[in-house]
């Protein structure tokens, strides 16, 4: 539980970092008392979590944007035969229309970015956001410039810290360990 509320806490500061950035609009208000103009965002947002260990952060995205949409994705690494070398596994997506809206694409750890890579081209049949913000809390200098590679050149990294290398399977140096465990429970490994 507390892992799950400190990812949550540290999700809600890069969230406000990254609301300095956006554009908004003044709009009328209609108080019980009267009208009031208040600033708001001038486009839709849609927060993407890559589950299970995402979920963590999500809750802490919408805090900061509570009138954005919501698109799940589920994503994992298959290690055939504990093999160093692994592939990236989309088995699940919900996601409403992404065209012309800011993307925002949250996963604690950021190690090879591969994940996240799939991520994207699975959600590319959903249409094209104007833009894509990727949230992590932790980044390894290998993934952030992969990263930089296959995503759109407006794409934007907000990272809490960031570890200086991988192991030979592709996990953080020195990291934290697996976030979906520590925030969920060990899963039962894939045959």
């Amino acid at each position: 539980m507390r892992f799950r509320q400190n990812i949550e806490r540290v999700t809600q500061i890069l969230a406000y970092e990254l609301s300095k950035e956006l554009q908004y609009k003044l709009e009328t208000i209609q108080t019980p008392l009267g009208k009031k103009k208040i600033e708001v965002l001038e486009e839709r947002l849609v927060i993407c979590s890559v589950l299970r260990a995402g979920l963590t952060m999500h809750g802490g995205l919408l805090r900061m944007f509570d009138t954005a949409e919501n698109a799940f994705i589920s994503a994992y690494r298959n290690h055939k035969n504990n093999e160093d070398a692994f592939e990236v596994v989309v088995n699940y997506m919900t996601s409403p229309n992404l065209e012309g809206k800011l993307l925002l694409l949250a996963d604690p750890m950021l190690a090879t970015g591969k994940t996240l890579e799939n991520v994207l081209h699975a959600l590319e049949d959903n249409g094209k956001p104007k833009q894509i913000h990727i949230l992590s809390i932790i980044g390894a200098k290998e993934g952030i410039a992969h990263i930089k590679n296959v995503f759109p050149e407006d794409s934007h990294l907000w990272i809490a810290a960031i570890d200086p290398t991988l192991t030979k399977r592709g996990y953080i140096i020195p990291g934290l360990g697996d976030a979906g465990d520590l925030a969920y429970g060990v899963k039962q490994d894939r045959k």
